[in-house]
């Protein structure tokens, strides 16, 4: 069962500012919207993400529907708890089932759609797409072995991430260059063309295998000290 009194560590950079900003939308909000609703709509975001990414194919303007799906996203998969909370209508159980299994949905959509387009490679959008995961079974696991549920790394946490996106998007957009950006590279005897997003993802990529490794060793490093091994009788 989840831990219903697993401490929440955020502490990115935008943090502050969003809190307040949810807590002031959340006060606000209609009686007739609950959770449930921006969760909703949280998914249509992503949705408009991936049919912007998809749609980028015929005319670089769709872009702009990307932009949008990513405000969209963070306003309801950001309020969502915030408006439970405000409310006093938090379901711990519930809760942490549909915030994690529409986290894994809008992620999939996001990753496959931009991979689907000209725009990065599929299978570095999904190699990306697998290191989220990891990282989101590891929060999981943390939550429930020792009631820590982190949601940054490294002053990183998904609406700065949503913010590198939409400057990137931006960057394809208006600057030619960056868009029309190609370079050939022959690994193991094969060409591979990378565009600009491509090389921009395999350093996310980097980034996010870094963090996780680091994670990774740290957490079992403290597990190791919580649970020592048994001394032997002799």
């Amino acid at each position: 069962m989840v831990d219903k009194k697993a401490v929440r560590i955020q502490t990115s950079i935008l943090n502050g500012l969003e809190k307040k900003a949810l807590v002031w939308m959340a006060e606000r909000m209609p009686r007739w919207i609950v959770s449930d609703t921006l969760t909703i709509i949280g998914i249509f975001g992503s949705v408009m993400i991936a049919a912007g990414f998809l749609l980028s194919n015929s005319n670089i303007n769709w872009l702009w529907l990307s932009i949008a799906g990513f405000i969209v996203n963070w306003y309801g998969d950001s309020l969502d708890g915030t408006l439970a909370r405000v409310r006093n209508t938090q379901r711990p159980i519930y809760g942490y089932y549909l915030d994690h299994t529409v986290d894994i949905i809008n992620e999939a959509l996001m990753f496959i759609g931009i991979g689907l387009s000209y725009l990065m490679r599929l299978d570095i959008a999904l190699m990306i797409f697998i290191l989220y995961l990891c990282l989101t079974l590891n929060v999981s696991i943390n939550a429930h072995l020792k009631s820590e549920f982190k949601l940054t790394y490294g002053k990183m946490g998904p609406t700065e991430f949503r913010v590198i996106a939409c400057l990137l998007i931006l960057a394809i957009i208006y600057i030619a260059p960056i868009r029309e950006f190609c370079t050939t590279l022959e690994l193991f005897g094969r060409k591979i063309r990378l565009a600009s997003l491509d090389i921009a993802g395999l350093v996310i990529l980097a980034v996010l295998t870094t963090i996780y490794i680091s994670a990774v060793i740290s957490d079992a490093k403290g597990y190791s000290i919580m649970d020592p091994l048994p001394k032997s009788k002799e």
